[in-house]
């Protein structure tokens, strides 16, 4: 019975009505009439204030806290979405906003889980591609040689060498996998050094002086570029951070003679290091996924390119583990530059 305000305030206004009559009848001289008015007008004015009060301080936000729960036993947040309950002194509202925020963490969780849930099913789809590659291109080239050719020593020796080509990339793929996944666990530490970032680039340059010159790419530095700057940073995974940027600015190259350009600035506490190119360039909408693990913004050319596809997600791993970050800015046509900082020594 007393289950909802309708209920509670017929009640309340009826015991009200009752107590006035009550008084009322002990007062001398007065009218049946003004008995009967007074009641009425006692009953509905009770009336008309306790169900006011009941229905929109007390009943109003219980029934909205049992609306929100049914929707959590049923796993719907959709009321996440709609506009969020004002601040309130009412200790009835306050809950509702309580169970509120609860349901909109819940919310953001089940959202991040669909994320992460999505980005499984679409990275063992990428790694199994890129595992399959090299394992069937192997396998074909061995069980070549067992069905007959391994008795020319000429096709022998040429199927062992791919066999063993693609095995290598087999390899350095796993150990990239490897690496990645070590420097998200925190297993891989930094093991930071002062050493000149300007002849680490020169390093970096010599070994890719042949593979330049067979593409017609110049490699060098820019006319003001900062020398003999000392950075304190790890500098393996620096060099392997330049490796990767400056090989995939040899890469995806355009037709003609290129350039490949570093520079390095003297920022005060930090020096800047850039990677600069005049190659195909990124489309803006590629731009914010090229340091995901085995994105490709044509893979089909990226795959004529070889790599992993991991260099980039592995350069943005290094430099987070440096406290640091890279910014990209390209444009289709026209080349692409890979920006990062580093604490000076």
């Amino acid at each position: 019975m007393l289950t909802n305000s309708k209920n509670v305030s017929l009640l309340l206004a009826l015991s009200i009505a009752l107590i006035n009559l009550a008084f009322l009848s002990l007062v001398r001289d007065v009218s049946a009439n003004a008995l009967i008015v007074s009641t009425v007008i006692s009953f509905s004015a009770s009336y008309i204030l306790i169900y006011s009060v009941l229905e929109f301080f007390i009943f109003g936000e219980i029934n909205k806290i049992y609306s929100i729960l049914d929707k959590l036993r049923k796993d719907d947040f959709s009321f996440v979405e709609n506009k969020k309950p004002g601040k309130t002194k009412n200790i009835l509202s306050r809950i509702n906003q309580e169970i509120y925020a609860y349901a909109e963490i819940k919310q953001q969780e089940i959202d991040e889980l669909k994320k992460a849930e999505a980005f499984r099913r679409e990275f063992i789809a990428d790694i199994s591609h890129e595992l399959k590659t090299p394992i069937f291109a192997a396998q074909g080239f061995v069980h070549t040689l067992l069905d007959g050719a391994v008795k020319d020593k000429h096709v022998r020796t040429r199927f062992l060498k791919k066999a063993a080509k693609s095995l290598d990339g087999l390899d350095r793929l796993v150990q990239d996998l490897l690496t990645i996944s070590q420097m998200e666990t925190g297993i891989v530490k930094m093991d930071p050094e002062k050493f000149d970032i300007y002849e680490m680039v020169r390093e970096v340059f010599d070994q890719f002086d042949e593979k330049a010159d067979s593409r017609e790419i110049k490699t060098c530095f820019s006319h003001n570029c900062v020398k003999n700057i000392n950075v304190w940073a790890d500098r393996q995974r620096i060099y392997q951070v330049m490796v990767n940027l400056v090989s995939n600015a040899i890469k995806y190259k355009k037709e003609g003679l290129a350039i490949v350009e570093v520079h390095i600035e003297d920022l005060g506490k930090q020096a800047e290091i850039a990677v600069r190119d005049n190659g195909v360039g990124i489309p803006q909408e590629h731009i914010k996924r090229i340091f995901e693990r085995f994105y490709r913004v044509e893979k089909s050319r990226s795959k004529d390119k070889g790599g992993s596809g991991l260099g980039l997600s592995i350069v943005k791993h290094i430099l987070e583990a440096h406290k640091s970050a890279i910014k990209v800015y390209s444009k289709p046509g026209e080349g692409s530059e890979f920006r990062f900082k580093l604490d000076k020594s």
